[in-house]
């Protein structure tokens, strides 16, 4: 068993939850993994109960009845992670956004170097994004720069999904008290251990789109962070 966990939240990942699986295992670290599925029609949870005697002790599966969101599903992990004493949990994305060769930096820089967080940015010099058409491209760097300015927080990739945090991270924040489901959701949770005094660094990476499988960002999810920022700033969260 490792002291590093990398948490998947799924819902209708059919074409994309055995190779990332069989990826991140390929890595030289060995990290265990935990899909939290939202009761996918397309047989996503199947697929990853074929695979749990191929990883014995490795991968593990939790099927959450109700599709909340993104927020409740990562929440849900994080409480599992912790009741199962993992020292490091990792955010990542199922859709091959985010580069399985860097989750060891991510691992690195929370246990070798002075930081509680590392967030796997697109923001930072030698970050960047692949695939993505210009509009997307302004409208994620707009709403970059105004988490910042609202909140005053230090990161340049508040939404990044690509995230290790050690457990006295999530140990300290209250859980249940984590209000938003999407995008806000990943603003929230570095907000609140930022403004516990945690320790964060950011690494470039390379964002890539996903190619196979359908987008879950829809017009809400964009209007929950940006009313979502306000709350946190103003105290109202």
């Amino acid at each position: 068993m490792s002291n590093a966990l990398v948490i998947i939240p799924t819902y209708n990942e059919k074409e994309n939850i055995e190779l990332i699986i069989h990826s991140v295992f390929s890595e030289e670290m060995a990290f265990d993994i935990l899909v939290v599925d939202d009761t996918s029609t397309d047989g996503t949870y199947q697929i990853v109960q074929s695979l749990m005697n191929e990883y014995p002790n490795q991968l593990f599966l939790e099927i959450r009845k109700d599709k909340t969101g993104l927020g409740a599903a990562y929440i849900h992990g994080f409480k599992w992670a912790l009741q199962n004493k993992y020292q490091y949990i990792i955010e990542m994305d199922a859709d091959f956004s985010h580069p399985v060769e860097k989750l060891k930096v991510l691992y690195a820089t929370c246990k070798n170097e002075a930081f509680d967080i590392c967030v796997g940015s697109r923001y930072v010099k030698g970050g960047k994004i692949n695939n993505w058409d210009k509009k997307r491209l302004i409208l994620s760097r707009f709403a970059s720069k105004y988490v910042r300015f609202i909140t005053r927080i230090p990161i340049k990739d508040t939404t990044s999904g690509f995230v290790c945090y050690k457990r006295e991270v999530l140990q300290k924040i209250d859980l249940d008290n984590i209000r938003f489901v999407g995008y806000a959701f990943q603003i929230e949770l570095k907000y609140k251990a930022w403004k516990n005094n945690f320790k964060i660094k950011e690494i470039p990476i390379t964002f890539v789109d996903r190619v196979r499988g359908k987008s879950k960002m829809n017009s809400s999810i964009i209007l929950e962070a940006i009313l979502g920022v306000l709350k946190m700033r103003f105290n109202k969260v």
